[in-house]
C-alpha cells in the first residue's frame, strides 16, 4: 500500500467498520520493528481495523493474513494477521508500579501458598507498623492467606513468603508475561511470538 492523506484513510476505514460484526474477531498480532511484539502480556494486538488503517497509512508492513476478505467500495483486501511497525518503538526501562504488573511479577499466585485465583494484596510489613505500599513490600495474596496474616507480622503468624519482594526490571517482566499465552493464539503469529525463545535439544 502507499501512503494516503489522514482523511483518505479514515475514509478507508469508516467504509470498513460497516462490514459484517464477525470481522471483530480477527485481530493481528503487532511486532516492533525488530520483529517481536510489542508485549507479551497482554499480547500487542490491534484490531483488524486498527491494522487495516496503520497499513494503509504505510505506517505498518503486513507479514502475514488472514484467508479472509474485506471490502470498501473500490478495493478489496485480505485480514491482515501480523504486522510490524516501520519505526522501532524504545521499550520502556521503568516499570509502573500497578495492580497488573504486581500480579505479573509474583505469576498471578499467592505469595504465601502458591494458590492462583481470588487474589488480592498484602503489605508485608503492616501500613500499621510503618509499612508502605512498594514493589519491596506488596505482594499478592489469597483471601485466606490475607485475612489469616491480617495486620501481623509474618514472624507472628508462622507465615513465609515464597520469594522476596522486589522491584521487576522492564525485560524480566517481558519474559515474564511469554509464560501466560492468551487463549486464542493464530497459528499465523507462532513464528513470531516465540521466535527469540532458546530452543530446547
Amino acid at each position: 500500500m502507499d501512503g494516503s492523506s489522514p482523511a483518505s484513510a479514515e475514509n478507508f476505514r469508516t467504509n470498513f467498520v460497516h462490514e459484517p460484526g464477525a470481522l471483530k474477531q480477527h485481530p493481528a498480532l503487532v511486532l516492533n520493528a525488530d520483529y517481536r511484539p510489542l508485549s507479551y502480556y497482554p499480547l500487542s494486538l490491534w484490531s483488524w481495523q486498527d491494522a487495516v488503517k496503520a497499513a494503509w497509512l504505510d505506517r505498518v508492513q503486513i507479514v502475514a493474513e488472514y484467508d479472509d476478505y474485506v471490502h470498501s467500495p473500490s478495493t478489496r483486501i485480505r485480514i491482515p494477521s501480523v504486522v510490524v511497525l516501520k519505526d522501532f518503538v524504545k521499550p520502556q526501562k521503568r516499570v509502573a508500579f500497578t495492580r497488573f504488573n504486581l500480579f505479573l511479577r509474583d505469576e498471578f499466585s499467592c505469595q504465601y501458598c502458591g494458590q492462583r485465583g481470588d487474589l488480592t494484596f498484602d503489605h508485608v510489613v503492616p501500613r500499621a507498623s510503618g509499612g508502605i505500599t512498594s514493589w519491596e513490600n506488596v505482594v499478592a495474596a489469597c483471601s485466606k492467606c490475607n485475612l489469616r496474616k491480617g495486620s501481623k507480622h509474618l514472624r507472628d503468624c508462622g507465615m513465609s513468603l515464597r520469594k522476596p519482594p522486589r522491584q521487576p526490571g522492564a525485560s524480566e517482566l517481558r519474559n515474564m508475561g511469554r509464560k501466560f499465552p492468551p487463549n486464542h493464539l493464530h497459528e499465523s503469529w507462532m513464528d513470531f511470538l516465540y521466535w527469540d525463545a532458546e530452543l530446547e535439544a
